[in-house]
């Protein structure tokens, strides 16, 4: 039996990027899903765009919420798939048979598959790979070195994935990863461009809270010694980034 996905997307004044991100779960050849929006109370084009499509919605929902994560929980609340995926407004699935592509049937038993997120620009122009290579073997313990996988290209199985904590209001999804994969068993790399993302997301937009988040996170699963390494790590890493020593994206994921 082809499990079921609940694709949450969380959404707040985006009317203007949204119809693109449903289209594309629209236009998937796996018709293996179920559609959930939480919209935060926005007061823009989002509610009419989300009526638009309201026939192939399976929940939505639109009223204020103590941020993103709030909103991500309300979703985790609605959700009835086997497996949970995050594509939030401004997101895309790479293909229009990316669900296809994902290996359910082939390895019954996983409660994570997770793959590559193609970087677009503003305009929606490819600018590459995400730079961070994926580890072939992905555990808890990858998360070492910070965000190794997007948030838009990891399937969790429902049943382990816990609900955000809401105590980190900038970085909690490194923290909702990080458990996943401590729970899971099987974890399997599909091998694929999974998401699309555009550049200057919600963590890009605040970025020394973020960073102050990733902190405590890292110390919290980690320890004192190893958060304070991978931070030196960040460092030294984005010195070579603004020399343009190392590229800001990959062109290969294999």
């Amino acid at each position: 039996m082809i499990p079921k996905v609940s694709i949450i997307t969380v959404t707040y004044n985006c009317g203007d990027i949204l119809e693109g991100t449903l289209k594309s779960i629209f236009e998937q050849s796996a018709k293996i899903y179920e559609l959930i929006i939480i919209d935060g109370g926005s007061t823009d084009s989002t509610i009419r765009v989300i009526k638009k499509f309201e026939k192939s919605i399976a929940h939505w929902i639109s009223e204020p919420d103590n941020g993103i994560y709030d909103a991500m929980n309300k979703g985790i609340g609605l959700a009835k798939g086997d497996y949970l995926l995050f594509l939030n407004a401004g997101d895309s699935f790479n293909e229009i048979d990316t669900l296809e592509k994902i290996p359910f049937e082939k390895y019954p038993s996983a409660e994570i598959f997770y793959g590559e997120t193609l970087i677009l620009g503003n305009e929606g122009e490819q600018l590459g790979l995400r730079r961070k290579k994926l580890p072939q073997n992905l555990t808890w313990k990858s998360f070492r070195r910070g965000m190794v996988v997007c948030h838009q290209s990891i399937f969790v199985k429902r049943e382990i994935a816990p609900f955000y904590d809401l105590q980190y209001k900038f970085a909690a999804d490194v923290d909702w990863v990080i458990k996943s994969l401590k729970a899971s068993k099987q974890i399997i790399f599909t091998k694929t461009i999974i998401s699309n993302f555009t550049e200057g997301g919600f963590s890009n937009q605040n970025l020394i809270k973020s960073w102050l988040d990733r902190i405590h996170i890292l110390n919290t699963h980690f320890g004192i010694f190893q958060c304070l390494l991978s931070h030196i790590f960040f460092i030294f890493d984005n010195v070579l980034l603004k020399l343009k020593i190392v590229p800001l994206f990959r062109t290969k994921y294999l």
